[in-house]
């Protein structure tokens, strides 16, 4: 199967990434909590390339989320799905790990066993 990680930066790109994961959580019948309350089958097919499986059944998103302040973050968080996301998705400050790895050139792993590509909604 294959899986996309989706990258959402700066205050745009979370505001646009947070509507992105509510559009998709509702095709896949997936709740704010990240439980499976779907009516079909097929809403399960292909979940796994959005989604990764937690422990009781929930779903988590396969995103990155980045700004420089943190309000954006809480934004996001109190948002209609704020709580499908891990704690750890979310990378915020202006000394952040992901922005020193990009400023020197050390790579950001993301745990995917068929990683395909990565979306990024940015500013």
């Amino acid at each position: 199967m294959r899986e996309i990680v989706h990258i959402q930066a700066g205050q745009c790109g979370n505001q646009i990434g947070a509507k992105f994961w509510e559009v998709i959580s509702d095709e896949h019948g997936i709740d704010p909590t990240g439980t499976y309350h779907g009516d079909s089958d097929l809403q399960l097919d292909r979940i796994s390339v959005y989604y990764n499986e937690a422990t009781g059944g929930k779903y988590v998103p396969r995103a990155i989320l980045v700004d420089l302040e943190p309000g954006t973050m809480d934004s996001v968080r109190s948002g209609p799905f704020g709580q499908i996301f891990r704690p750890d998705n979310f990378v915020f400050g202006k000394d952040t790990y992901f922005c020193a790895s990009i400023k020197n050139g050390k790579p950001l792993l993301f745990v995917s066993t068929y990683l395909k590509g990565f979306l990024r909604g940015m500013k």
